[in-house]
């Protein structure tokens, strides 16, 4: 069957809301979408220019489109994460993790043990979570253990082999953690009321527990019973203690999921809470790798719908940072203030954490990953038409006019370039005006690069506001290059950022990786500004204790320096050595006016 051309199969998809598939020349799925309106939405693809690469590469490889039609734009949500799954397409992010996480086990039996583990069998046992670390589930069972005698056994406790007494009492009944139903000491309708009691901690509920024991820790009290009693209030402070380790919400929160998304331009990290009678009883951060510079609310979507469905989820309602197109068995609320909003605060804080600690993470085992990843949220952070790989950093230092100096200092991939950093002594400029002292010192620096064919850098930083800024700008006007480098100031009172022809700063955020490279960029600029300006100062003051002395000059203060490097070393040399620089005549000069 012959193909029908892409440019046909857009004239006649529909406008309704449905779920559309690009295929290869060789009938590969490469990306399955969602649509409100699959026309307007898949023609964009072939009409729009796509700043982002791999779309660009995706449209170009694209030879036939399918659609699927559904009846509203959450029905098209639910399509497509099945596909996705079921496919894998290449240019699609994909929920995916390699982990098996530990459930909690109600066995169905008899005499229901209860137990940890990774694999689901279907044969009606009930099983609680998935929980993402075998330690939380380790604390609650040994939390139930010390409230609840279970059984750990695997006998068959049926009623036939109970009754003719195939079994005998083993030592944890002698311990204390098992009340014996192998030997009938225990009936089943009393376990099967601690299973209950059980699976309701389990869900984070443990009103009913608590108040169970409470009543009979006063009935034992009121029955003299005192040895008993004890034993119902540490039942009860461990339940207390445990609940009071958990992270509290507002008690009237109950049964909701928390979703809360941060990312930058190459990856996204979607935070998931569950809240259960007023706990926090899950938190999971899960790491997206983006493939087409996918909108955040296309990724939480995605991942409402997603992780929802790996936790087995019925919570009907979720809380999020913005509106989200769901299915409508889901109602979404947009907390702004209260005990929701903390809530959403909370889980918002959570996928921050990670997402600093996987930054971390990468530092250290992949540098060339985390390298590329910080160009691309400072271009993105920055407002860039490239990632800034090469950035020089301008500052002047002077003390009440005296010794101006400006220092250039240089990073490259977000790292300081020490070889080319560049020292300047300012020429033109009488007095202390660090604007025309910037202005001369961008000019000399860009003048230079020009000339000797170097490279130019992608991003400027000038270490003051706005003032300092239009100085530098004057430099590139008069060299062309306005337009060319992108350049910026930061202010150091509150960390603005100013840009060009732009009255309002940018504020980034405090602990962003960004603002870290240009406070370390400014940082730096100082550092090397002053060390260059003490050093001048202290030169000048030690040619002027030299040039004081009645007939030395400049030219003979100079040599002796050079020789000798200090004026302590001069004072300690011996007459014949200072000749042997400048000559007998003015050796004996020196000589004498030092020791004097």
């Amino acid at each position: 069957m012959q193909q029908v051309p892409v440019e046909i199969q857009l004239k006649t998809l529909p406008s309704d809301p449905g779920v559309y598939q690009f295929f290869d020349a060789e009938g590969k799925m490469l990306y399955v979408g969602k649509a409100k309106n699959l026309k307007k939405r898949v023609s964009s693809y072939f009409t729009k220019t796509h700043d982002n690469g791999k779309t660009r590469v995706l449209v170009r490889k694209i030879r036939s489109i399918r659609h699927i039609v559904v009846q509203t734009e959450s029905d098209a949500l639910l399509l497509e994460n099945n596909l996705i799954k079921e496919h894998q397409p290449r240019y699609n992010v994909l929920l995916r993790d390699d982990k098996t996480y530990p459930w909690i086990c109600i066995k169905n039996e008899r005499f229901p043990r209860i137990f940890p583990t990774r694999n689901r069998i279907r044969d009606g046992s009930a099983y609680f979570g998935p929980y993402t670390s075998m330690k939380t589930v380790r604390a609650l069972l040994d939390l139930i253990k010390g409230v609840y005698p279970l059984r750990t056994c695997n006998y068959d406790l049926s009623e036939e082999k109970v009754e003719a007494g195939k079994y005998k009492r083993c030592l944890e009944y002698h311990l204390g953690n098992c009340l014996a139903p192998c030997e009938g000491l225990q009936t089943e309708a009393s376990y099967k009321q601690q299973v209950e009691d059980i699976r309701e901690i389990i869900k984070g509920n443990f009103k009913t527990s608590l108040r169970y024991f409470k009543n009979r820790m006063e009935e034992l009290a009121a029955n003299m019973q005192f040895e008993e009693a004890q034993q119902m209030k540490e039942k009860i402070e461990t339940l207390e203690n445990y609940q009071s380790k958990s992270t509290v919400v507002n008690p009237g929160i109950t049964d909701v999921d928390v979703f809360s998304i941060v990312s930058d331009p190459t990856h996204a990290y979607i935070n998931y809470m569950q809240i259960s009678h007023g706990l926090v009883v899950r938190s999971h951060t899960q790491e997206i790798k983006k493939k087409l510079d996918e909108s955040d609310a296309d990724l939480l979507a995605l991942a409402v719908v997603g992780l929802r469905e790996r936790f087995e989820s019925e919570a009907r309602e979720v809380y999020l940072p913005f509106p989200v197109s769901l299915p409508e068995s889901i109602r979404v609320h947009v907390p702004k203030l209260g005990d929701k909003k903390k809530i959403l605060d909370l889980s918002q804080r959570n996928a921050r954490f990670y997402r600093q600690e996987r930054f971390n993470q990468i530092r250290i085992t992949d540098p060339d990953r985390h390298v590329n990843r910080l160009m691309a949220q400072m271009k993105t952070d920055l407002r860039l038409s490239r990632e800034p790989r090469h950035i020089e950093c301008f500052d002047n230092s002077n003390i009440q006019g005296s010794n101006p100096v400006a220092a250039c200092v240089v990073f490259r991939d977000g790292k300081p370039s020490k070889k080319e950093y560049r020292h300047f002594n300012i020429k033109t400029v009488e007095g202390p005006d660090d604007f025309a002292s910037m202005t001369e010192v961008v000019h000399r620096r860009y003048r230079r690069l020009l000339n000797q064919g170097e490279s130019l850098p992608e991003l400027i930083v000038i270490d003051g506001g706005k003032g300092q800024l239009s100085a530098a700008l004057k430099s590139l006007d008069q060299l062309g290059l306005r337009g060319k480098i992108a350049i910026i100031g930061i202010a150091k009172r509150l960390e603005e950022i100013y840009f060009p022809q732009d009255p309002i700063p940018l504020y980034l955020d405090k602990k962003s990786e960004t603002l870290r490279v240009i406070q370390q960029l400014r940082n730096e600029a100082h550092r090397f500004g002053i060390t260059f300006h003490r050093n001048k100062r202290s030169k000048a003051a030690i040619s002027s204790v030299l040039e004081g002395i009645d007939g030395i000059g400049e030219k003979t203060a100079r040599d002796l320096l050079r020789q000798f490097k200090s004026v302590k070393r001069i004072r300690e040399a011996s007459q014949e050595d200072l000749a042997g620089v400048i000559g007998p005549a003015k050796a004996r000069k020196v000589y004498e006016s030092l020791r004097e």
